[in-house]
């Protein structure tokens, strides 16, 4: 087969203690799913989970051990940090039972999503989409793949993002509206899933803007850090 012009390579993230690769097909990430974010947000309560997505491209791998460099996007001047657990999806699927949820979990990350918080408000404002807001070119970071059976207890394990080394969000996975069965259950149902995808889960309270110069450093208890540098 002959392309009128070369395909783009294909991103992918690297796998904890093996040399293959994840292949990213798609990235969901799902909305105000901590209830003190959404409150912060200002919303209260246990929602139906929502979802928008990013650009597979939009992933800047960090490898473990070491300092990635984010370039501060343009149009923007309230860039926000999120931090995240990542699902990584290994075995697709379309209306996805809670109950066998984790049997399509390939293994988990440490993400952020990256947000343009004033692009994304005005969008709001408006009544129009906001993925200029949380789709842009590098706002999906995202460290190494630890597989689901090395990971240990994710579903209890402590969250945290630090800026300049100070606490910015800190909070446990068991904290999620929706946890991460039910996640992959609702989004299979107006998704099929298919093995490359990653979901990003949401994120706790805490979040704020970051300007150049910054170190963001992160963590999933059980899983490798991320830790970048916003340029």
């Amino acid at each position: 087969m002959s392309y009128v012009f070369s395909p783009a390579p294909v991103a992918s993230v690297p796998v904890v203690g093996s040399g293959d690769r994840f292949p990213v097909h798609r990235i969901y990430c799902v909305g105000r799913n901590y209830e003190e974010h959404a409150k912060e947000m200002g919303f209260t309560g246990r929602e139906p989970p929502f979802f928008f997505m990013k650009p597979a491209d939009a992933i800047v791998v960090v490898n473990a051990g070491e300092t990635g460099q984010l370039p501060y996007p343009s149009l923007t001047a309230n860039l926000h940090h999120e931090i995240e657990l990542v699902v990584a999806i290994g075995k697709g699927g379309k209306n996805i039972k809670a109950a066998d949820a984790l049997q399509h979990i390939y293994g988990y990350a440490v993400g952020l999503d990256m947000t343009r918080r004033d692009l994304q408000n005005d969008m709001k404002k408006q009544g129009r989409p906001w993925c200029i807001g949380k789709g842009f070119d590098a706002s999906a970071p995202i460290g190494p793949i630890t597989p689901a059976a090395q990971a240990g207890d994710i579903a209890k394990a402590a969250i945290w993002l630090q800026v300049n080394g100070a606490d910015r969000q800190r909070s446990t996975v068991a904290q999620l509206i929706w946890n991460i069965a039910e996640t992959i259950e609702h989004l299979s149902a107006a998704w099929e899933l298919a093995p490359g995808d990653l979901i990003y889960t949401g994120t706790p309270e805490g979040v704020g803007a970051v300007v150049r110069g910054d170190t963001l450093e992160g963590g999933v208890e059980g899983l490798p850090p991320l830790r970048l540098t916003v340029v």
